[in-house]
C-alpha cells in the first residue's frame, strides 16, 4: 500500500505546485526503512516527479515564447499516465521503473 501511495501522492501536484515532488518525498522518507519494496518505489516516484518538474519548467518557458503550448500538455499527459501505471504495478507487488527518468536519488 505504501509503495502505491508513493506514486499516487504525486497527484497532489494537481492542486499545489510542489505537491508532485513533496508527496513522494514524504512517503519515501517516512517508510523507506520498513521495506526495500517501498524504498524502491519511493525513489522511483521521487526521481520521476523531479524529472517531470524540470520538463514542466522548460515547457513553461517555451510556452511563454509561444512554442511550448503542445509540449506542456504532452508532459502533463505523460506524468498522469505513467503515475497511474506505476501505482497499479506497485499495488500488484511489481517493481516498475519509469522510462526517461533521471535518477537523482539513488
Amino acid at each position: 500500500m505504501w509503495a502505491m501511495l508513493a506514486h499516487l501522492s504525486a497527484l497532489t501536484g494537481l492542486f499545489t505546485v510542489v505537491g508532485s515532488v513533496v508527496g513522494p518525498l514524504i512517503v519515501w522518507q517516512v517508510q523507506k526503512e520498513r521495506s526495500a519494496f517501498v524504498d524502491f518505489h519511493g525513489k522511483e516516484a521521487l526521481n520521476f516527479n523531479i524529472t517531470i518538474a524540470i520538463a514542466s519548467a522548460i515547457s513553461f518557458v517555451l510556452f511563454l515564447l509561444l512554442v511550448g503550448f503542445v509540449l506542456i500538455w504532452i508532459v502533463g499527459a505523460v506524468w498522469l499516465i505513467f503515475t497511474l501505471i506505476a501505482a497499479v504495478k506497485a499495488n500488484n507487488g511489481e517493481y516498475y521503473r519509469y522510462p526517461l527518468t533521471f535518477r537523482f536519488v539513488k
